[in-house]
């Protein structure tokens, strides 16, 4: 099987679970339920819900406990898109080439349909089909994730720094947590799902960091030289909201040549430690950082 086959099949993985996951959880009827399922299931890459299967299958692992764990994390990513594109936040009205939740549901509803993703992401992980050690794990590594000390802290310096010059530090810190802190949670699932204890493999939690570091470099990349058609959201909106960027920091050819850094520093490591056996991984890391070339 090539690249492209078993990517296609890991997000075809993820698609099925979260079809499942609507249909479990979801409440009939209910706005803030459809305006969920709209925001979850409207596209997307499922770039977290790929890596957590990935590492699952290059340590020989659970694919049952794996897709639970990727909906989770896919559910959790979702819920940040809904409250990103608020008003309050980044104010953006499209999102994957349709109108944003808010837009079409209305910003009420968006607001408690992004709570409810992140309500029942955790419901899934209580569910999954693991050992109760498992699940009580995969619930903290994903609360810590997400929460004081992750994602959401990011996004509070990311605002915090509007209007703000941050420092080379200072940006790296709000993306290692905004953007970065998703993608080690989804290394660490990933080894959870194999029965190996999460972060124990510092090849992988190197790949992760850099990986996601890459990914947040190429989105301000893009956000530059990319058209809203491309894209299927708003450009320049970075530059609108007088946001910290790896752009504004570096230049377009200093964000290039870092994507090309970090991401090769992601690959020497995976192979050194894993050989041919991390393969996917490898050309997944070459295929995100190719997004700007």
């Amino acid at each position: 099987m090539n690249f492209a086959q078993q990517h296609k099949l890991y997000q075809a993985g993820c698609e099925d679970k979260l079809e499942e996951v609507v249909a479990r959880y979801f409440t009939k009827g209910s706005q803030v339920s459809s305006a969920a399922a709209y925001a979850l299931l409207g596209g997307g890459k499922r770039v977290r819900g790929v890596m957590v299967q990935a590492v699952c299958d290059l340590l020989g692992g659970s694919a049952a406990a794996a897709l639970a764990f990727a909906a989770a994390m896919e559910m959790v990513h979702a819920f940040s898109l809904v409250h990103d594109d608020l008003p309050c936040m980044d104010d953006d009205d499209f999102r994957r080439g349709k109108p944003s939740t808010h837009v079409a549901f209305g910003e009420a509803n968006a607001l408690l349909a992004g709570d409810m993703l992140l309500a029942e992401a955790f419901s899934v992980l209580a569910d999954a089909e693991c050992s109760e050690a498992q699940r009580i794990l995969a619930v903290k590594l994903l609360g810590r994730a997400t929460g004081a000390a992750g994602m959401i802290y990011g996004q509070e310096l990311d605002l915090a720094y509007e209007d703000a010059a941050a420092s080379a530090e200072v940006l790296q810190t709000i993306h290692t947590h905004k953007t970065g802190a998703l993608f080690t949670c989804a290394v660490r699932l990933g080894q959870l799902a194999a029965g190996s204890a999460p972060g124990s493999a510092a090849a992988l939690e190197e790949y992760a960091k850099n990986v996601g570091l890459v990914f947040q470099i190429v989105d301000d990349i893009l956000d530059v030289t990319s058209t809203t058609e491309a894209l299927g959201k708003p450009v320049g909106s970075d530059a609108e909201n007088a946001k910290n960027t790896f752009v504004t920091l570096h230049g377009i050819p200093g964000a290039r040549k870092e994507v090309q850094r970090l991401t090769g520093q992601a690959v020497a490591g995976l192979q050194a430690s894993y050989g041919d056996k991390a393969w996917f991984l490898t050309e997944y890391a070459n295929q995100l950082a190719a997004r700007v070339k």
